[in-house]
């Protein structure tokens, strides 16, 4: 705990934390189980690297970042792999007397006697220095590239391929071979931890006609990053099956399985589906980071008049919230914000999901199962019998659940739910073409959400530029509909004539795309009395006039015209989410 204050007091002293940061700080620490580091980072109080060098300074250690540091295979050699990966060190220079060594942990007295093991049997002395886990990251993925570990297992495959042609017996299973075959497992292994270590959401391992495509997403693009040969995607596919207990002999219907991994210390569930093609099967699996918390709505980007209707209509007891948008948006993201922040010990809440992508701690969560009739609409009946606060019904995807969901909220309940429409008002109209009255819609809709999720700048390489003139006029138009009062109620010293526009020039933290993590570009429909009238007249489409006469209503490309001028976000980044 002294080191811990110590670190506190250096970066107060670096004008890093304020005073009522590190008294709330302190206090918490003391109260709770959790390092005085783990909070600041927890509550974004400092960035890892600035806590990273007070660390250092706390225990009289050298800082480096070696985030963008190459180094070389022999340099990396000097601690084995394994070693490294086990005690979290790396070497990064090295000399003929004298070598450099990155660590993660101060106190991890393990990692420095194995260090100081290897370096006396090569005669030579060792510098310590503090580095970060990212600088670790990026330090041991240069031990071996993922290419090379693919390289070297197609080739331990391609000779294994050849020894059981030569042996194979008329009475064997081919497929049960292929998929005990080691570097088959190896394949998949690579591949999976390629992915977690990107940041990929999903990977797609599809066949083509002369290969076997690997791809990542990542924030919301698919980038091909592995050319297999074909030979070898049956192969993968079997193991995909094995680790998912999915059955190896099916390959005409589609099946859904899942799988779950520790990696780097983290658990992961890995949601398989596989697709038959015309020809192969496809693979796509959807990465979910258990350990992972629900972020709050300021973190997703939510701000102005849209974060004061949200949090307004959250303190009603009954009603029904959506968020809308297509698949991929961020609209289960957006609901667990939201119920976290009801989330207390008086406070039922019951969910109905598919799948759990985030655990929260007092909630009740269930897992909907189609194939054996447990549907959102069987699900929610058996809710109702759970005396809930709170239901949240992952999509409304017919129109017995649209029913029951409205029903839930008319008799009481808090329903939160989400749908497919294009913008917020969209959901008004899905509803009524779902058979649901317009005065039972209008008694209990209170708020639609509609959202997209546009790439952020990467903050490590970002950049002033000069925005085109088209795009400096379309900006200016929006400028002029917001309303300049508005913008600067979120953006005090903002000045039309002096706006600064970023754009990332691309490094390798970011992968050279020039952004890092993903912003909610959004629009909140607040359904007040004049909008509830409307839809008791039985108008199911409510146009932009009707509703910016009833309120202040902010688009999702004016919000995102707003991310703009903060620096969060490119134009050209908002015109693509938008016209997606």
């Amino acid at each position: 705990m002294i080191k811990q204050k110590k670190i506190l007091e250096l970066l107060l002293k670096k004008g890093l934390v304020s005073s009522e940061q590190a008294v709330a700080i302190l206090a918490e620490a003391k109260s709770g189980e959790k390092k005085i580091e783990d909070l600041l980072l927890e509550k974004k109080i400092a960035g890892v690297e600035e806590l990273t060098k007070a660390k250092a300074e706390a225990y009289d250690l050298l800082y480096e970042n070696l985030v963008e540091t190459e180094i070389s295979q022999g340099i990396l050699n000097t601690i084995p792999h394994q070693v490294a990966e086990n005690y979290k060190i790396i070497c990064f220079d090295k000399t003929s007397q004298a070598i450099k060594v990155g660590i993660t942990d101060p106190e991890n007295f393990k990692a420095l006697e194995a260090v100081d093991f290897l370096a006396k049997e090569q005669n030579l002395s060792v510098d310590y220095f503090l580095i970060s886990e990212e600088s670790f990251k990026a330090a041991f993925k240069q031990y071996k590239s993922y290419a090379e570990e693919l390289s070297s297992a197609l080739k331990t495959r391609e000779a294994e391929e050849q020894q059981f042609l030569v042996k194979k017996e008329e009475d064997r299973d081919e497929s049960t071979e292929l998929t005990k075959s080691a570097p088959v497992a190896k394949i998949v292994s690579v591949i999976i931890r390629h992915a977690v270590e990107g940041g990929s959401s999903d990977i797609h391992i599809e066949p083509m006609e002369k290969e076997s495509r690997v791809r990542y997403r990542i924030d919301g693009i698919l980038h091909t990053s592995l050319i297999l040969p074909r030979s070898v995607h049956a192969a993968i596919v079997a193991r995909i099956k094995v680790m998912a207990n999915l059955k190896l002999d099916e390959s005409r219907l589609p099946q859904d399985g899942r799988i779950r991994l520790v990696i780097n210390d983290k658990e992961y569930d890995f949601r398989v589906s596989i697709l038959p093609l015309f020809n192969a099967e496809k693979v796509v699996i959807r990465i979910l980071d258990t350990s992972k918390k629900a972020p709050t709505l300021e973190d997703l980007g939510y701000q102005g008049i849209q974060l004061e209707v949200i949090k307004r209509n959250l303190k009603k007891t009954e009603g029904m919230l959506l968020t809308t948008g297509p698949t991929g948006s961020g609209k289960s993201t957006t609901l667990f914000a939201m119920l976290s922040a009801l989330n207390r010990e008086g406070v039922n809440i019951s969910t109905l999901e598919d799948p759990v992508e985030y655990q929260i701690k007092g909630v009740n969560q269930s897992q909907v199962r189609p194939a054996i009739g447990f549907s959102f609409a069987t699900g929610l009946r058996s809710l109702l019998r759970q005396d809930p606060d709170v239901i949240m019904v992952g999509e409304i995807r017919d129109e017995e659940t649209a029913e029951l969901a409205v029903h839930s909220a008319l008799t009481g309940h808090y329903v939160f739910s989400t749908l497919h429409t294009t913008d917020a008002p969209g959901a008004i109209t899905r509803l009524v073409d779902m058979k649901v009255e317009p005065f039972l819609l209008g008694s209990t809709l209170h708020t639609v959400i509609a959202q997209r999720l546009a790439r952020k700048i990467c903050g490590n390489c970002k950049i002033e530029f000069k925005i085109p003139p088209e795009l400096l006029q379309e900006i200016d138009a929006e400028i002029k509909n917001i309303g300049i009062d508005y913008i600067k109620k979120i953006m005090p010293d903002f000045s039309q004539g002096k706006i600064i526009f970023y754009k990332g020039k691309g490094c390798p933290r970011c992968g050279n795309t020039g952004y890092a993590g993903r912003v909610a570009l959004a629009e909140v429909l607040d359904v007040n009395e004049k909008l509830k009238e409307l839809i008791f007249a039985g108008k199911s489409h409510i146009g932009p006039e009707e509703i910016n006469a009833s309120q202040k209503f902010i688009n999702i490309k004016q919000d995102g015209i707003i991310k703009v001028m903060q620096g969060l976000t490119t134009m050209e980044e908002v015109l693509r989410v938008v016209r997606d």
